[in-house]
């Protein structure tokens, strides 16, 4: 083959190219989806967090606040 002409770009080649290419698209637009879950789900947990830690804190001030009124 001459310097100046270009390789033969057969059907079973090109498909298998735009294979890989459409793979490639997949398995970013995959993980681009994950790591949007997975922002969610870090929110959704610090939501759950302060959401026990208000229950246990207003608990702990019922049960402080009946301390105070029953010790003369």
């Amino acid at each position: 083959m001459r310097g100046d002409q270009e390789p033969f770009a057969c059907a079973p080649g090109l498909r298998l190219e735009a294979h890989e290419r459409l793979s490639t698209l997949q398995f970013d637009t995959i993980s681009a989806r994950l790591d949007r879950i997975e922002a969610v789900m870090e929110r959704l947990e610090r939501r759950l967090w302060l959401t026990v830690y208000g229950v246990v804190a207003v608990i702990l001030a019922q049960a402080f606040e009946g301390l105070l009124f029953s010790v003369p």
